[in-house]
């Protein structure tokens, strides 16, 4: 067993990036201790922990100059280029795979690899609430904190404009409503409104977790 910190500075995961899956992990967890429905808490924890191991495969390092500090461009760059040489192009294959190296259930490594905005109408008709919530909770987290799941979509539609991987207006209209859809079937559960979750509402989350081990 080690620390979710230990595991991802042996992984080189940026900083921003371990907060936000550590954020992710602390939704999740708010949302799974409001609901009157029976959800193992520790399955979703260990999911969000490490949805997005391979993310660095996706980021165009030199839009997110904020990111890179202090190591700097040069040493993000190579740990991307370590991260595809050794576990291809695709980051959802590449968090897949260091789930696989850590040891971690299949039923765990399925919940986070299915974790794609491509999948959200595939998941508001599923009936997995693992899934819902995973992907719901990912969807309320911006690079600098907690946002509403309308806002949330609104940045990542500007920030990956250009990307590979960008979905059309129609498209993504329409995955957008199912997320929609998704929170309401969540909290049609739960004893808390979305908008409760705050980045206040899950500060002492953020640190409890930072000790959590895998």
């Amino acid at each position: 067993m080690r620390k979710i910190t230990d595991i991802y500075s042996e992984y080189k995961i940026m900083p921003q990036l371990q907060m936000h899956q550590i954020r992710v992990t602390a939704v999740a967890k708010q949302i799974c201790e409001s609901l009157s429905i029976s959800i193992d808490i520790d399955i979703v924890i260990r999911a969000c922990l490490l949805h997005d191991m391979g993310n660095i495969i996706k980021f165009n390092l030199p839009h997110f100059p904020e990111f890179l500090e202090p190591e700097g461009l040069d040493y993000w760059q190579t740990v991307k280029d370590e991260y595809i040489s050794k576990y291809g192009e695709d980051e959802h294959e590449a968090t897949v795979k260091i789930m696989r190296e850590l040891g971690i259930l299949d039923n765990i490594i399925e919940l986070a690899g299915d974790n794609r905005f491509s999948y959200m109408c595939r998941h508001r008709d599923s009936e997995d609430m693992y899934l819902k919530i995973i992907h719901y909770a990912d969807g309320r987290v911006g690079p600098h904190g907690i946002l509403s799941f309308e806002e949330r979509m609104n940045d990542a539609g500007k920030r990956y404009k250009d990307h590979k991987l960008s979905f059309q207006d129609e498209e993504r209209i329409k995955l957008v409503e199912c997320g929609k859809d998704i929170e309401k079937q969540i909290f049609a559960h739960s004893n808390i409104k979305p908008e409760d979750i705050t980045d206040e509402s899950v500060k002492e989350m953020i640190e409890e977790l930072k000790n959590f081990e895998i």
